[in-house]
């Protein structure tokens, strides 16, 4: 498996993978799934400041993504990201999102970031297994946030210390393109 920083080429696939999550499931509380163009802005936007990865898989189609996000826009947020990963159906439970977490975790700790966030709506188990496996603890459960499928839905939420330092940080650097 090949991870890599995403292009804006990989949004048609980036749409593919996420466009049947957000029709089928209540895994993501977008409603309409986004076009090839609307996905190629969010890398675009994304990678201006923060990483956005894609793993590959043996014949070279993207078999998963994730990436980082903002937490909170006021300025003593900006040590804190928000972290969301999707896997192609066909490739779960294989590795691909430890793989893609693997190599984002550290790049955001290089970048100066001192705290990783990751929403999980529930129940996702597999979600829910993966950052755990990884070392993100629970803190708490949004419940009734959000309406989807015609039923009220929770969000969890788990987070995971980047830097063990209690100095005051240093303000984090932008992202350069290089995973």
């Amino acid at each position: 498996m090949k991870i890599r920083t995403a292009t804006l080429d990989d949004a048609a696939a980036v749409a593919a993978i996420y466009g049947p999550i957000v029709e089928n499931t209540t895994i993501s509380f977008e409603v309409e799934p986004p076009d090839a163009a609307e996905m190629r802005a969010r890398i675009e936007k994304t990678l201006a400041t923060l990483p956005w990865l894609v793993a590959e898989d043996a014949s070279g189609a993207v078999s998963g993504y994730v990436y980082a996000s903002k937490q909170k826009e006021r300025a003593a947020y900006q040590w804190s990201v928000d972290t969301t990963v999707y896997v192609r159906d066909d490739m779960r439970g294989q590795g691909v999102g430890r793989a893609l977490y693997d190599r984002l975790l550290p790049l955001l700790a290089d970048l100066g970031y001192c705290q990783a966030f990751a929403g999980v709506a529930l129940p996702n188990a597999g979600s829910v297994g993966l950052h755990e496996a990884l070392g993100f603890e629970a803190v708490g459960v949004y419940r009734n946030v959000g309406f989807k499928h015609g039923a009220w839905r929770d969000v969890g939420w788990w987070e995971k210390a980047l830097s063990s330092s209690d100095a005051p940080p240093v303000e984090p650097s932008v992202f350069d393109g290089k995973a």
